[in-house]
């Protein structure tokens, strides 16, 4: 499996979305990315009550814990690396959860346009 270079939307180094529970396609704790990754696990999200429920709704329960995945289940505050098409859904239904960018890899830009990433960045000051 060729993994993908491990860059931000900035193309700078891409820091470590989450580790409580550990996050992404590789749970090695980043939105990291391959040839594997057919979702586009690369945007790190801050998850909100709306959006486990928005996603829920969408068929994808996020909240329910499934231990023979070892996955405890999302909750509010916790950081994941989400799907790029589900992040531009939700944006479309204007459910977007807010993302961090030096933490979401730049692949996701292969699908969400910058701009709209930066408008519901969490780390941009």
């Amino acid at each position: 499996m060729d993994v993908d270079a491990s860059l931000n939307v900035f193309g700078e180094p891409l820091e470590s979305c989450g580790g409580e529970p550990i996050t992404g396609f590789l749970r090695d704790g980043c939105c990291n990315t391959s040839d594997a990754d057919i979702g586009s696990h690369t945007v790190c999200i801050e998850v909100t009550k709306e959006f486990l429920e928005y996603s829920r709704f969408r068929g994808n329960d996020l909240s329910t814990p499934v231990p023979e995945f070892n996955f405890p289940g999302l909750r509010p505050d916790n950081r994941w690396c989400l799907c790029a098409q589900r992040w531009l859904e939700a944006y479309k239904q204007d459910m977007a959860p807010r993302v961090f960018l030096t933490r979401t890899h730049q692949k996701a830009l292969d699908i969400i346009p910058i701009e709209l990433l930066k408008a519901h960045a969490a780390d941009l000051n």
